[in-house]
């Protein structure tokens, strides 16, 4: 499902220089990224999703490498292929809950917004304890809730890969094992990998393999 070779990457007067000499990810399978803040964990995350560009190597994901596309065919690329689960939620104001969770039938030609589509939106939020808020703002719900309707943005296209942000940091201890066992059935379902950034250290034996992230950074905090 992803495959990176030889990949770098800084931002400008940082001093922050990741180096990943070789990584993969196959179908169907669940890793956890581990790590100290600052580590480039979320910026793997943006480099494989194509919201970054590095300044060399590749990045294969599902037989696309997502370095040499345009932004646009990035944008395209993320929205049919990529289930992405922001740290800061990445809601839209404007935009009650129900039309959040749907908005990457918005954004790109590649996916059609049909019944079934809808349907599936609404078993996703009552799955996650949203389902009688799908009409309320963001400004209008918890930090929780928030970050419940970007989980289900991020399934609701059935992607082949989901990336996860601390997709679970706001949310109680019963909350976080139902939305990890959401998460994990709806991959299963689509037969997609998952790639989960976490400082949550209890959830990691829900995971197949866990990748130390320290290892590929070097130079100062970002």
């Amino acid at each position: 499902m992803v495959r990176i070779e030889n990949l770098s990457f800084a931002y400008c007067n940082s001093g922050f220089q990741l180096h990943i000499p070789a990584f993969s990810l196959e179908d169907g399978e669940r890793v956890a990224v581990v790590g100290p803040s600052g580590s480039g964990k979320t910026t793997l995350l943006n480099l494989i999703a194509g919201i970054l560009t590095p300044d060399a190597g590749q990045i294969d994901v599902a037989g696309t490498d997502v370095a040499i596309l345009s932004d646009a065919a990035r944008r395209r690329f993320r929205a049919s292929q990529i289930g992405f689960v922001f740290q800061d939620f990445a809601l839209l104001d404007y935009l009650p809950a129900r039309q959040n969770i749907l908005y990457p039938y918005r954004i790109t030609p590649a996916l059609t917004l049909d019944s079934a589509v809808r349907d599936r939106a609404e078993r996703l939020a009552a799955a996650c304890g949203i389902g009688d808020k799908l009409d309320r703002h963001p400004n209008a719900l918890s930090q929780g809730e928030q970050q419940r309707v970007a989980i289900c943005r991020a399934l609701v296209t059935q992607p082949k890969l989901i990336l996860s942000d601390e997709a679970t940091g706001n949310l109680d201890p019963d909350s976080k094992a139902r939305i990890l066992d959401l998460l994990f059935e709806q991959a299963a379902e689509a037969g997609a990998a998952v790639l989960a950034v976490t400082h949550d250290h209890e959830l990691l034996p829900r995971f197949e393999r866990v990748l130390d992230f320290a290892e590929f950074r070097t130079g100062a905090s970002a």
